[in-house]
């Protein structure tokens, strides 16, 4: 069996624009402590990321404490949002869940969010079966993931997650099927 620790990346700054480069809140990186409590004691074979900032610093402590490197992948980065600048973000990202063709200008719909995590994931699960893997990721990712291996997973599900932050959901595979799912933390912090 192998088992992914998926990481929602704890709370990010939003005064930071830049998605790629968007780093925690001095709360985020104290939360990030918690991550690596919880995950220190949990045979880590491997440290995967979204190459973006806030998800590499969630699992920052945890990487130091184990002496591990990180590595980064960027099929497991965010949804390209298009470069958003509208008044109600929450408004989108629902027109999203309840069409998953959804998207504007120069943006990425949640099928293809969903596609290339879940190819990448495949891939890293053929690689490294029978370990114990901890990826740090995103809302939205991790949500689409978590919709094609148990698609009951929906916009309410979602959206009951947009305020945890770091959130971190342990899924069991075997013969690349999900077996069992587990969450194992969440801090609650306001979607701003």
């Amino acid at each position: 069996m192998t088992s992914v620790y998926f990481v929602r990346h704890a709370q990010p700054d939003k005064t930071v624009h830049d998605d790629r480069t968007r780093p925690l809140t001095a709360e985020g990186l104290r939360d990030s402590i918690a991550v690596a409590d919880l995950l220190q004691g949990c045979n880590i074979d491997l440290l995967m990321s979204s190459p973006y900032k806030r998800s590499m610093d969630t699992i920052g402590v945890l990487s130091k404490r184990l002496g591990m490197e990180i590595h980064t992948d960027e099929n497991f980065r965010e949804r390209n949002a298009g470069g958003w600048h509208g008044d109600n973000f929450l408004e989108f990202i629902k027109k999203q869940w309840t069409d998953f063709d959804y998207r504007i200008m120069n943006g990425e719909n949640l099928r293809e969010v969903q596609a290339r995590n879940v190819s990448t994931l495949k891939k890293l699960l053929s690689e490294n079966e029978d370990k114990n893997i901890v990826l740090a990721t995103h809302g939205t990712a991790l949500s689409t993931i978590l919709n094609y291996y148990y698609p009951e997973y929906d916009y309410s599900c979602f959206m009951k997650i947009i305020d945890f932050m770091p959130f971190v959901i342990r899924v069991d595979f075997e013969n690349g099927s999900a077996v069992k799912a587990q969450v194992e933390l969440v801090i609650h912090k306001m979607y701003k």
